[in-house]
């Protein structure tokens, strides 16, 4: 049981961290603390760091939608970890399997076809923080 707990708790804080990142796009992308990320997927699109205002405009858009997406991507996987998870019922599991199995198949072959590499590397460490658990405590789910 212990064993559980500890997964059940780490998708909890998965969940927590997701939706902090989700809320850090929509407030700070462009900032230094998103230099990082911007510097991977500026360069793709727009063949340089450097980018129009009018295009920072676009980008500070795009990254305020996604980001509040995935904060709620996040709330849900930190609620149904919580709450139905915690009580092992079945369909609580099947729907933390089944969403980011999805996600994770359309958004990176997306990335993928696009060569935002950076962005497919990190939906596979993403990707891994989710379905390492779930694959740890398919027993409880599974009778």
């Amino acid at each position: 049981m212990e064993r559980f707990l500890f997964w059940q708790r780490w998708l909890f804080v998965v969940g927590l961290l997701i939706s902090v990142f989700g809320i850090m796009m929509v407030f700070f992308s462009g900032t230094t603390l998103f230099e990082l990320f911007d510097s991977q997927i500026t360069p793709v699109f727009w063949g340089t760091k450097e980018i129009a205002d009018d295009i920072k405009g676009f980008q500070q858009w795009i990254y305020g939608v996604l980001g509040a997406t995935v904060a709620g991507w996040g709330i849900f996987l930190a609620f149904i970890s919580y709450y139905p998870f915690k009580k092992k019922e079945k369909w609580s599991w099947n729907c933390l399997v089944v969403g980011p199995l999805v996600w994770f198949a359309i958004d990176t072959a997306i990335s993928l076809y696009c060569k935002v590499y950076f962005n497919a590397l990190f939906n596979a460490v993403l990707f891994t923080l989710v379905i390492l658990p779930l694959f740890f405590t398919r027993e409880y789910f599974v009778q």
